[in-house]
């Protein structure tokens, strides 16, 4: 899945350029501190035991990190990786030719694991429980059911809709972390880090800036990097200051709270056409000519963290923090003004 806005957590084509840009072990991660403690012990003990990990699954706003989770765990235990998505797998054989191939202790990395299909499922199922293979051979009364034991293995499962996961298939991980977007000293130090691997002279103000502005996630943040990188090579020598970062991301649309022009226009949609509302999910995607699960799934969490949107039964209404931040006066119902 990819989404061409600059500041959407969503994967996009040059985001590539991040693999080598992602921690390696454990130490390296930093702003998911519960979340790494807990896989340290399921990785130490696992390690103790000689055994494969437990299946684990990782849920939470894309950009946050869920596959370089993933490639971290295999490096930790010093095993293969295997990366598909959910989507690529489309029949039951893809995945039984998939599974065959794994040796022992290998992981199976699954993006987008709520994609899989019902016939998929019910082979990944047996292979995660009992790692085994039901294979059907032949057709109609000289039918035959083959059953070919695999190597133990993990399978960590991402998705950013665990709503959408079958509860069957969500039992099966006995290790489930959900990831939260990153605080400002986090991805201050992600950004430090990747200026140093790439070579870029940043100054502190700098990173605090585009820190700022990455909306809590690490893939907005190296993504905004590069971009200001870009500019301070043609307009400032090559170094990131507070104000060069300032001037770029300005230039990119990217106010100082991370909104882009969607952002804002979500935001005087509901507050110009519809007085702030409530108005529902289908008339705001059908005024700003966006797809409803785009809305919900990218723009809508960051503005309901910082407190611009409310969710009620009839819909999403504009706060009186939506109306300061684009220089409005909040309107007064019955003589005093919203209250959320």
């Amino acid at each position: 899945m990819t989404d061409e806005r600059l500041i959407s957590g969503q994967r996009r084509r040059d985001d590539r350029d991040n693999i080598a840009l992602r921690p390696r072990l454990l130490k390296d991660i930093v702003g998911q501190d519960s979340v790494r403690d807990n896989l340290h012990i399921l990785i130490q003990a696992a390690r103790n035991r000689s055994e494969p990990v437990d299946h684990v699954l990782f849920y939470g706003p894309p950009g946050l990190g869920k596959t370089s989770f993933a490639h971290v765990i295999a490096n930790e235990m010093g095993v293969n990786i295997r990366v598909t998505a959910g989507p690529s797998i489309e029949r039951a054989g893809d995945l039984a030719a998939i599974l065959t191939h794994l040796k022992q202790n290998d992981i199976l990395f699954i993006d987008e694991v709520h994609r899989l299909g019902r016939a998929v499922e019910e082979v990944l199922y047996p292979a995660m429980e009992d790692f085994v293979l039901d294979i059907v051979i032949g057709k109609g009364p000289a039918a035959k059911n083959v059953r070919l034991n695999l190597p133990r293995f993990t399978v960590i499962g991402a998705t950013t809709r665990l709503a959408l996961l079958a509860a069957p298939l969500r039992d099966r991980f006995g290790a489930q972390f959900r990831l939260d977007f990153y605080n400002q000293e986090a991805l201050e130090f992600i950004l430090r880090r990747a200026a140093e691997m790439l070579k870029v002279d940043i100054r502190p103000e700098g990173t605090s800036e585009i820190a700022r502005r990455a909306r809590g996630t690490p893939r907005i943040a190296l993504r905004l990097l590069r971009r200001v990188r870009d500019f301070a090579q043609v307009k400032a020598d090559g170094i990131i200051t507070g104000v060069v970062a300032g001037e770029a991301l300005a230039l990119l649309n990217i106010d100082y709270l991370g909104l882009d022009d969607i952002d804002r226009r979500i935001l005087h949609i509901i507050i110009d056409k519809y007085g702030g509302g409530p108005v529902g999910l289908d008339t705001i995607a059908a005024a700003i000519s966006e797809d409803t699960a785009t809305i919900m799934d990218v723009c809508e969490p960051y503005l309901l963290q910082l407190g611009f949107l409310a969710r009620t039964p009839r819909g999403r209404v504009a706060t009186p923090s939506a109306y300061e931040h684009l220089g409005m006066t909040p309107p007064e119902r019955g003589g005093q003004q919203f209250l959320f």
